[in-house]
């Protein structure tokens, strides 16, 4: 039988299936839309529509506003560990369901099933469980008499229900992000995801329903309308983004006459700089797994490769040679297969995106890898690597969210490190050599939020991730991430 969340709706056609017809999840069960208003979900690696979700309106959005507003006046009472018990029991349910979660979460986004499985859902589940953790290690300042007569202690308390608005790029992983460190604080959550990709939020919600008191976790589907509504509502104490920097600015915006705390997890374009002592032909395979996985559709990816001038013309070639020889492409018949690692865009609009930076490359600028689209049905493009860009050209300044590697020669340390941060962004970036003080020197001067040695992309759920600049404000994961979804309360009792 079908979840809840979905059920059989449109008659088939001759051209087609019927399509899904997905549900809100409010207060603990699925909910239909009030409003009439509907979005079609498309299957990225075919380019078909197989489902259709409400574009929920204000009536929605109160309703589940209401709901996790209610649930949060007893939800903030429970314990740590009461709280640690309701999310490892969310975590055995996904675990239980990967191979469900994953298929869900390739058809809407034309994802690797193999990759997912093994690097999404199972990553999704470890965070989890490091925040039911970390819901009994919350960490303050000793009580102390600081004035004579006078005792203080600090006391962490959730901040209340919070808005949270998810991307298409990886819509059940960036859910937990935001949930699980709310959820282990005590807070309730109205969750938006991407119109383009709900359906796997809605069966972990399900999922979640099941064990959680109803009302703490809802979800709302819809467009952007539908994330303004969220956001500007006079009910959530906190509201947390990740998307583009003009998702974030009007995130920001929008939250601003309430004066609502805003966590944004934004746009990146990481600068992956190798010197020429590096091992060149060991960082050319990485850096092409950490550029292309996703179809690059990360915000960390490795795509804005800079390159000691001495080492230049052989990396350029050796990652040409990954693009076209090492790299697997999928179609709309082998997202299943082993080995595929790059999978379609995420829609029609990204496609043409992606390939409209190619239409406006400048005359320097040289295509030594991919640079079309695959052809054929879904949203597929070819591994890509572009050479003889300047700084200031359009692939360098901007976020492509594609497979698509820039390269760029630099004369020497002081250069690599202004280009590297000659950039509005400051999420993510790598240093790639064998001499162990210049690699320090970069982590210090290099203005992102993670610098990676020899290696690109891998997060765990201890560290940190978030950026500076334009890249947004606030960490994801890790006690840091934690303590975002907390306020912080000064209690003083005479004695």
């Amino acid at each position: 039988a079908a979840p809840a969340v979905f059920s059989v709706g449109s008659a088939p056609t001759p051209t087609r299936m019927p399509l899904l017809q997905l549900l809100n999840y409010i207060d603990g069960r699925p909910v239909a839309s009030r409003s009439t208003a509907r979005t079609e979900v498309v299957d990225p690696a075919t380019g078909e529509a197989y489902a259709s979700a409400p574009d929920s309106g204000e009536a929605d959005v109160d309703a589940a506003m209401t709901a996790a507003l209610a649930a949060f006046n007893s939800f903030k009472r429970t314990t740590p560990s009461q709280r640690q018990g309701f999310l490892l029991k969310i975590a055995s349910a996904i675990e239980a369901h990967a191979d469900e979660l994953a298929r869900l979460e390739c058809k809407n986004c034309g994802k690797p099933f193999l990759l997912t499985l093994d690097e999404e859902i199972a990553a999704a589940v470890d965070q989890i469980r490091f925040f039911a953790g970390a819901a009994r290690q919350l960490e303050g300042r000793a009580a102390g008499e600081y004035m004579e007569g006078l005792l203080s202690m600090i006391v962490r308390e959730p901040v209340g229900v919070c808005a949270a608005v998810t991307p298409w790029n990886y819509p059940l992983m960036m859910a937990v992000w935001k949930w699980a460190p709310a959820l282990a604080a005590g807070n309730t959550v109205v969750l938006k995801p991407s119109d383009t990709t709900p359906v796997s939020t809605l069966r972990m919600a399900e999922l979640m329903g099941a064990i959680l008191p109803s009302g703490v976790f809802n979800v709302v589907c819809g467009r952007r309308e539908t994330g303004r509504l969220l956001v500007e509502h006079a009910v959530p104490s906190l509201v947390s983004i990740t998307g583009s920097v003009r998702a974030g600015r009007e995130v920001a915006a929008s939250a601003a006459p309430l004066l609502k705390r805003v966590h944004l997890e934004l746009g990146g374009k990481a600068p992956v700089v190798v010197f020429a002592d590096a091992d060149l032909e060991t960082a050319a395979a990485d850096i092409a797994v950490a550029a292309y996985f996703n179809a690059g559709q990360d915000c960390t990816a490795a795509t804005r490769v800079v390159v000691e001038a001495a080492a230049y013309e052989t990396m350029v070639a050796l990652l040409a040679r990954e693009a076209e020889q090492n790299t697997k492409l999928g179609s709309a018949t082998t997202m299943d297969s082993e080995g595929v690692l790059v999978g379609p865009l995420n829609s029609r609009a990204q496609l043409e995106r992606v390939k409209g930076f190619f239409d406006r490359l400048p005359p320097h600028a040289r295509v030594v890898a991919g640079g079309r689209p695959a052809g054929g049905r879904g949203f597929f493009f070819e591994p890509s690597v572009v050479a003889g860009l300047r700084q200031e050209d359009e692939m360098v300044q901007e976020e492509i969210f594609g497979p698509v590697i820039t390269v760029q020669p630099f004369a020497d340390e002081a250069a690599a490190v202004a280009m590297a941060n000659g950039v509005q962004y400051g999420l993510a970036s790598s240093v790639w050599t064998s001499d162990h003080a210049r690699a320090l020197r970069c982590c210090r001067a290099f203005d992102f939020g993670t610098v990676w040695v020899n290696t690109h992309i891998p997060l765990v759920a201890e560290m940190p991730h978030g950026g500076f600049k334009q890249s947004g404000g606030g960490k994801d994961l890790s006690a840091y991430g934690f303590e975002e979804y907390t306020r912080v309360k000064h209690v003083m009792s005479k004695l």
